[in-house]
């Protein structure tokens, strides 16, 4: 019996339980990349965006990107900002990037240091060759559920569409690599395309959704145009705004563009 076996034998032979698993998760973070200093504008812009759409923050991890801020984010500035955010109950619990002092100052905070995450390609760059690329297409992990999803569940395709057959309860949400097809009335949270896909869609009979989101473009249920509200409707990214269209005639379409 191999010694990574959930069932060990006891000492007479009996067949017990590990009192423990370990399992692999994914989760959906929220990345804070900052471009400059966290100075007293800085974070009063901040405190706006979290007044106007305090739903997107709720219980989402958040990670500090100092990519672009090796050299202009001082330890008493990164402190304070670390505060600021924990103050205010959002989950920050790692850095990214940044210099080998900022990354010592994240962690007399109790932050982590992670690698880079997966980021968009620039527009038109090509993609390096490598030897997966000549062979065969692997098929896209789509994910069909054809129960409604309840109020409280996560559902995720990590490298497909996912396919909902059936409404989509409000406090419940949604997540894909690719798009979304909810054939029901779509309420919660809904992410396509989060690992940086801009070509993905969100799709559903009837929009009555909290949050919407597109490669970490977003919107929420107060900045949606009341003609979309239980329309069938389709979700994109153009000209870097999220857009939703309304299945309607074509004078309706495209009404809560930004």
């Amino acid at each position: 019996m191999s010694e990574h076996d959930a069932r060990d034998r006891g000492p007479r032979g009996n067949t017990t339980v590990r009192p423990y698993q370990i399992r692999g998760r994914f989760l959906t973070a929220i990345a804070l990349r900052l471009e400059g200093p966290a100075d007293r504008q800085m974070l009063a812009e901040l405190d706006a965006q979290l007044r106007q759409t305090p739903q997107f923050f709720n219980d989402a991890p958040m990670v500090i990107d100092l990519e672009h801020a090796a050299g202009q984010l001082v330890a008493d500035d990164f402190v304070r900002l670390v505060e600021h955010l924990r103050f205010r109950k959002v989950s920050v619990f790692a850095v990214q990037g940044g210099s080998p002092e900022q990354r010592e100052t994240a962690a007399t905070l109790g932050l982590i240091s992670i690698a880079a995450g997966r980021d968009v390609p620039p527009k038109g760059a090509e993609a390096a060759p490598t030897p997966a690329a000549a062979q065969a297409p692997v098929k896209p992990a789509n994910r069909l559920v054809t129960s409604p999803v309840r109020s409280g569940q996560t559902v995720m395709a990590e490298a497909g569409d996912l396919i909902v057959v059936g409404p989509v309860s409000s406090g419940a949400e949604l997540i894909a690599a690719g798009n979304i097809h909810v054939y029901g009335q779509l309420r919660g949270r809904a992410s396509a395309g989060v690992f940086g896909d801009e070509t993905a869609r969100i799709f559903c009979q009837s929009l009555d959704a909290e949050l919407l989101s597109i490669a970490g473009l977003y919107r929420t249920s107060e900045s949606m145009d009341p003609v979309a509200r239980n329309q069938g409707v389709q979700v994109f990214l153009r000209d870097d705004r999220l857009c939703v269209e309304t299945f309607g005639p074509p004078q309706n379409r495209d009404r809560s563009g930004q």
